[in-house]
Order: C-alpha cells, then sequence, then structure tokens
C-alpha cells in the first residue's frame, strides 16, 4: 500500500500553528535516548512527506543526524482529530529543497531564525496510525 495524505491531514497539519495545535516530533539518539519538540513549521510537502524548518538546531536535530526514524504527532482535540506519522528524516542544510521548505515556513518560525542559519528536514512517512495505534496507512 503506498502513502497518501489525505486533503484534511494536509489542511489540519498545514493549519496546525495557527490554529494552537502544533506538532510534536519525537527522534531517539543512535543509543535510544528520547526528545519530544514542538515543531510549528510542521507543513505537509508532499502526498507522502512532511516537512519542517529545524531553526534550532539542538537536541533532536543531533538526534536526527544520528537515528532518521521520527515519529510526527498531531492532535486536535476539539476537532476530535489526532494521527501519528512514523517515517524517516532527511536534513537538508543547501540546496533546492530546503529552499523549498524555507518559502513555505511559516513567518513566526523564520522571525526566530533572522539569519536563515536552519535547516529544511523532509519526512518520508512509512506509516499512518491512530492515537490508539490502529495503523490507517502503511508502506
Amino acid at each position: 500500500m503506498t502513502i497518501e495524505l489525505t486533503n484534511e491531514m494536509k489542511s489540519l497539519i498545514d493549519k496546525a500553528f495557527e490554529e494552537k495545535f502544533p506538532c510534536l516530533l519525537g527522534t531517539a539518539s543512535k543509543n535510544g535516548e528520547p526528545n519530544i519538540s514542538f515543531k510549528g513549521s510542521m507543513m505537509a510537502f508532499s502526498d507522502n512527506q512532511l516537512a519542517f524548518w529545524e531553526r534550532s538546531r539542538k537536541g533532536g536535530y543531533s538526534q536526527l543526524q544520528e537515528n532518521p526514524y521520527v515519529v510526527v504527532l498531531y492532535r486536535n482535540q476539539p476537532a476530535g482529530k489526532a494521527w501519528r506519522f512514523y517515517g524517516t528524516a532527511s536534513v537538508h542544510t543547501d540546496g533546492e529543497i530546503r529552499s523549498q521548505i524555507m518559502e513555505r515556513t511559516i513567518q513566526a518560525e523564520l522571525d526566530k531564525d533572522p539569519e536563515r542559519l536552519g535547516a529544511g528536514v523532509v519526512i518520508s512517512i512509512s506509516r499512518i496510525a491512530s492515537l490508539g495505534g490502529e495503523t490507517i496507512q502503511e508502506e
């Protein structure tokens, strides 16, 4: 089966920060030490990819370098929508993909990176699950 984000998923993720439901990114080091962080710039990048602007280059960023497997959690309780997106992250410190992500990043996140030192991160989704853990889509 091929992963294909629904139009509803795309719309809600793209408006997550604006609607005050930012996504959470879960990472782990190569030794398994977990990290979780809010990603206000999370966006639907394609039918089977999410992306975000990594401006801080702190804990989770170094973990992405060691271990590309991640999970993104989106939850909007009033709308009754919640998903977990599992996938593999790739970091883009230069080039066209970085530029595309930066161009689509919300201004509030770019304002926190005035020198534009951030990196673009693309997550290729391999599984989408409900908050309860039921698989919705899987490669």
